[in-house]
């Protein structure tokens, strides 16, 4: 992997690393449409998508990262997102770098008495700040997760919040397509990571992607905040 100051001065673009949820993400997925489309979205092969153990995603996870070849935006669906707020956890790293951000859409609770073994598996949920940007994108209808309980977890972990509104899961049965809406807070994620990478040192951890530009609609209710 190159060095963060390498990065800064060839103004190279991110590497995006989709991260799937439990059972991974099926053809009309819009992660999958993303990596057929976009040309700058690789998936993680985490293994074990219908059994998956916390600590062997976490270890595939830090794996992909540490072997990038550019600075990393993060995508996660659903249990996906654990599997990041964990390596950030368990890993760490300096803020903003090699991981420059991350996408985390309707992550699961799992802490919930009704969760199934396998998103129990990841409990509890990680209260930690991420070393990085980020963003929880949450449903109002998701059968995982209340809006609530989502808006809970993205105050842990730092994030900006974006409620979409009621499109259940926000997965191929949301009828999403290629969800442009997500593509749109993505390009913010990268577009911040590149003008974050110019600025002094000792500006970067306040940089995040609604900083730096004016916040991006969503296509229904949008309730954000900030880290805190």
């Amino acid at each position: 992997m190159m060095s963060e100051a390498d990065f800064a001065g060839r103004g190279t673009t991110p590497l995006v690393l989709t991260i799937p949820g439990l059972n991974s993400s099926g053809p009309t997925h819009w992660q999958s449409i993303w990596e057929r489309t976009r040309g700058d979205c690789d998936r993680v092969d985490l293994g074990m998508w219908a059994s998956p153990r916390r600590n062997s995603w976490v270890t595939k996870l830090d794996h992909a990262i540490k072997m990038a070849p550019a600075p990393v935006i993060l995508v996660a669906h659903s249990l996906g997102c654990l599997a990041v707020a964990w390596w950030a956890a368990l890993e760490g790293q300096p803020y903003g770098w090699p991981v420059a951000g991350a996408l985390l859409v309707a992550p699961p609770d799992c802490d919930r008495n009704d969760a199934c073994q396998a998103v129990g598996g990841f409990g509890p949920v990680p209260k930690v700040s991420l070393p990085f940007p980020s963003v929880v994108v949450a449903s109002r209808d998701d059968p995982y997760a209340s809006i609530d309980r989502s808006h809970s977890m993205a105050k842990f972990w730092g994030s900006h919040f974006v409620d979409v509104g009621a499109l259940g899961h926000i997965n191929a049965e949301s009828d999403v397509g290629a969800w442009l809406f997500g593509q749109r807070l993505l390009d913010r994620l990268i577009a911040s990571a590149n003008d974050r990478a110019r600025m002094p040192p000792g500006d970067r951890s306040s940089a995040g992607p609604w900083s730096l530009y004016p916040p991006v609609a969503a296509p229904g209710p949008e309730h954000s905040g900030t880290r805190g």
